[in-house]
C-alpha cells in the first residue's frame, strides 16, 4: 500500500487530459475514484453541473448513474459474447436511436466485419476499439481510459493514438487518460499532469 495520501485538484475540458507518472502514484485511483469504483474519504468530483461525489455533503453517486465511460487495459470483454453482445451489453430498449448510435460506432472505429466474432477471434486492437466502442454506447459525458493501449505492440499503438484523437473531435468530451509512457503523453495530451506519489508535481498545456 503507498504510503501517501492521494491529494490531486484539476479539471478537464472538451479535450485530452493525460495522467502521467510511474506506477503506484495515484493515476488510477483518480479514475476508479471519479467512476465510482472507489470512494474517497474527502473531496468532492462535479461533471459540468452534477455533483458525483462530495464527501462532506454525502452525495455518492453510483457508478451506473454517473454518465461515466471507462476503458481498461485488458479490455474486460465477455469471452462468451459476440462483438455485438459485448458492445451493447448495457443497452435495455433497443430503439432506433440506439441502432444508430450502433452503426455510427462501428463505422468509426471500423469495426463493421467484426460485430458477428467473439473476443477470441480478435487481435489487440480490435478487442480495444470494440471495449471504446462499449464505453461509447452509453454516450457518457466523460470518458476515462486506464493505460488503454500499454499491452498492445508499438504499430498498433500508434494506430490506435490516432484514433483516439479522432475519437475526442469526433465526440467532444473529456477524455482522462492514464499512461507512464512519456511518447504517449506528448501525443495524446491537451493538458498533462505529471503525477508524482499522490500529487501533481507539474502541469502543462492549455485547459
Amino acid at each position: 500500500m503507498p504510503e501517501y495520501q492521494l491529494q490531486v485538484e484539476f479539471k478537464a475540458a472538451n479535450n485530452i487530459v493525460v495522467l502521467f507518472g510511474p506506477s503506484g502514484c495515484g493515476k488510477t485511483t483518480i479514475l476508479r475514484s471519479i467512476a465510482g469504483l472507489l470512494r474517497p474519504d474527502a473531496g468532492r468530483i462535479a461533471l459540468g453541473d452534477r455533483v458525483l461525489f462530495d464527501a462532506d455533503a454525502r452525495v455518492a453517486l453510483p457508478p451506473r448513474d454517473r454518465g461515466v465511460g471507462l476503458v481498461f487495459q485488458d479490455y474486460a470483454l465477455f469471452p462468451h459474447m459476440t462483438v455485438r453482445r459485448n458492445i451493447t451489453y448495457s443497452v435495455k430498449t433497443f430503439t432506433a436511436a440506439v441502432r444508430e448510435t450502433f452503426a455510427n460506432l462501428l463505422k468509426q472505429l471500423r469495426i463493421e466485419s467484426l460485430a458477428e466474432r467473439y473476443p477470441e477471434e480478435l487481435s489487440g486492437g480490435e478487442k480495444q476499439r470494440v471495449a471504446l466502442a462499449r464505453a461509447l454506447m452509453a454516450e457518457p459525458r466523460l470518458l476515462l481510459l486506464d493505460e488503454p493501449l500499454s499491452a498492445l505492440d508499438s504499430d498498433t499503438r500508434s494506430e490506435l493514438q490516432d484514433e483516439l484523437l479522432r475519437l475526442q473531435e469526433l465526440w467532444r468530451i473529456p477524455f482522462v487518460l492514464v499512461t507512464h509512457d512519456a511518447a504517449e503523453a506528448e501525443k495524446l495530451g491537451d493538458v498533462i499532469l505529471y503525477m508524482e506519489r499522490g500529487r501533481i508535481r507539474e502541469r502543462s498545456g492549455v485547459s
